[in-house]
């Protein structure tokens, strides 16, 4: 598999106590995912859940029995496909998976303002990082600025126009 169908969807921590928990920080939106008998692809092996408590943020993996052994786990990144992703993760109306946005252009009352490059959680909440539109740089605009994803500021992601649809995004840009 290539790694650019990888998607990482965590990142393993410390460990905790004293038989074998890491702490699991979440790179996604749906712990629901991690499940016991889960299995997740990781550049340390495949690794497979023995147990997830949601409330303490912590995972135990099959095989890792011990402190020494989970210790080995520690930075470790967990990754997941498309397809997996899909299938484990239902979404509602009007939710995305991030992949699902980042490459889309932005636009702000008809006007292209650029691209979602990435997409970074700060203080719990999603922001869009833009790279603006070249003729804008060009006219003296900032190269990047970042969009907060929510209702006030995002109007609709347009999938099969492949745009995110904005809504005083342009104030955000000329303040950048």
């Amino acid at each position: 598999m290539k790694e650019a169908d990888r998607l990482p969807v965590a990142r393993i921590g410390k460990t905790v106590g004293l038989r074998g928990d890491l702490r699991l920080n979440l790179l996604c939106d749906f712990p629901e995912q991690f499940k016991k008998g889960a299995t997740f692809m990781s550049d340390r092996g495949d690794l497979t859940i023995r147990s997830y408590n949601a409330e303490r943020g912590t995972v135990r993996f099959e095989g890792f029995d011990t402190v020494d052994d989970a210790k080995s786990l520690t930075n470790a990144y967990l990754y997941t496909t498309k397809e997996m992703g899909e299938a484990a993760c239902k979404l509602k109306k009007d939710e995305y998976f991030w992949y699902q946005i980042i490459g889309l252009d932005v636009e702000d009352s008809g006007e292209l303002l650029g691209s979602v490059n990435e997409i970074e959680r700060l203080a719990g909440t999603d922001y869009l990082v833009v790279e603006t539109a070249a003729r804008l740089v060009e006219k003296g605009a900032a190269k990047s600025f970042l969009i907060p994803y929510i209702d006030r500021y995002i109007d609709r992601v347009d999938l099969d126009a492949k745009k995110v649809l904005t809504k005083g995004a342009k104030a955000i840009l000329d303040a950048s």
